[in-house]
């Protein structure tokens, strides 16, 4: 009876300890809008990898590969000079308007998120438009405990939803709010 006492009371002590060493979790972020113009006309706008100049966050894009999978692109925020992304195409499809990407490469005061990838869709709204998908999942910027406040989960998803929410903002200036 005392070794049994002895292990429970070790694990009750330990409990503590366990959950605090636990990591960080993964955060997901999925945004939508609904826009006037056909699915068609927006993936056009939207669809090629290699162009990303409809996001007003970002300066230019260079891409290599185009829409095939493994294709790369480096987005240019800001203005000429200005920090970079490096991204990666894993997923491609025309016929689906969607495609899937993964970050390889930036700097958590550029973008607070580690570990980040992304889904974009263009589907038929009914009674006519669009409406435009865009989510993604990732870490936060700082991957141990107590991170800092510019590098914890709600700094990731203030980042990611600001990102999200500015192109699709974009897309309803350029076509128009659905009715």
């Amino acid at each position: 009876m005392n070794r049994r006492r002895f292990l429970a009371t070790t694990a009750a002590a330990l409990v503590p300890t366990i959950t605090r060493a636990h990591g960080p979790t993964r955060q997901k972020v999925t945004l939508t809008t609904e826009v006037a113009a056909p699915p068609e006309e927006v993936w056009a706008a939207i669809g090629n990898f290699d162009d990303m100049s409809w996001h007003p966050a970002v300066f230019s894009t260079q891409g290599n590969g185009g829409n095939e999978i493994d294709a790369t692109r480096l987005l240019t925020l800001g203005q000429e000079g200005g920090p970079t992304i490096a991204e990666i195409l894993y997923k491609y499809s025309a016929e689906k308007m969607s495609y899937s990407y993964r970050i390889t490469e930036v700097a958590v005061e550029v973008l607070p998120v580690t570990n980040y990838s992304s889904h974009l869709t263009v589907k038929p709204r009914d009674g006519g438009g669009s409406i435009v998908e865009w989510r993604g999942a990732f870490y936060r910027g700082y991957p141990n405990n107590d991170p800092p406040a510019e590098l914890n989960d709600e700094a990731a998803i203030a980042a990611i939803t600001g990102v999200y929410q500015a192109g699709l903002d974009a897309l309803v200036e350029r076509f128009g709010a659905a009715s």
